[in-house]
């Protein structure tokens, strides 16, 4: 996946519709955020990498 993950949905039609955060066991923060298009729901799980610049798609689960 790019290094702009969220950007590239929206991009495609996507509209953020709900966002969370939580602490992933004192490691690193995880960002979900629940995407909307066309009737269709998508989950989008972010978190910064661990070494170097960027962030990594943990998930991306249709739902």
């Amino acid at each position: 996946m790019s290094e702009r993950p969220l950007s590239n949905l929206v991009k495609q039609g996507w509209n953020v519709v709900g966002y969370s955060t939580t602490d992933a066991s004192g490691t690193a923060y995880q960002h979900s955020l629940l995407l909307h298009r066309n009737g269709q729901h998508k989950l989008l799980v972010l978190r910064k990498k661990m070494l170097g610049d960027g962030i990594v798609v943990e998930e991306e689960l249709d739902v």
